[in-house]
Order: structure tokens, then C-alpha cells, then sequence
């Protein structure tokens, strides 16, 4: 599973990576973690509002942080 963060470095950007990690850790799941802070990849979703999660190339959460419980669900619905 591939997850990444786009935000280009804010607070919200930032707890939403800290999240995902500790929901990554937590159940268990092999998953690649990145942070993409170039606003034109970030653009190249259609992505306009961040934070924003992606996960295996799919704009899941956008423009809002997601609670634990949300990360968990969209994570491992997989």
C-alpha cells in the first residue's frame, strides 16, 4: 500500500502525517509513507484544499483532517 500526505507543510498537514503513521503502526499494515510538499504534484491530483490523504494514487480526504478512526476505516478498507 502506498500513502501519501500532500500539504505543503502546515500545522493540520503535519498532524494528518503523525496520524497516518501511528495508524499505520498500530494495525499492523506494510504500508510506503510519503510527504509531497510540491505544490504542482499536489496540483496534479486536483487536489485544492489540503491536507489531503492519497492512498494507492486515490484522493481519499481533502481539505480537512480526517480523526483517527477515519484513518483507520479508509486505511483498512484496503
Amino acid at each position: 500500500m502506498k500513502i501519501e500526505i500532500l500539504g505543503t507543510g502546515c500545522a493540520k498537514c503535519q498532524k494528518l502525517e503523525e496520524l497516518v503513521r501511528e495508524t499505520v503502526k498500530a494495525e499492523g499494515i506494510a504500508a510506503e509513507i510519503s510527504k509531497v510538499e510540491d505544490i504542482k504534484k499536489i496540483m496534479a491530483y486536483g487536489v485544492m484544499a489540503t491536507p489531503a490523504l492519497v492512498i494507492d494514487g486515490k484522493v481519499k480526504v481533502t481539505g480537512k483532517l480526517p480523526s483517527p478512526e477515519e484513518i483507520k476505516q479508509l486505511i483498512s478498507s484496503k
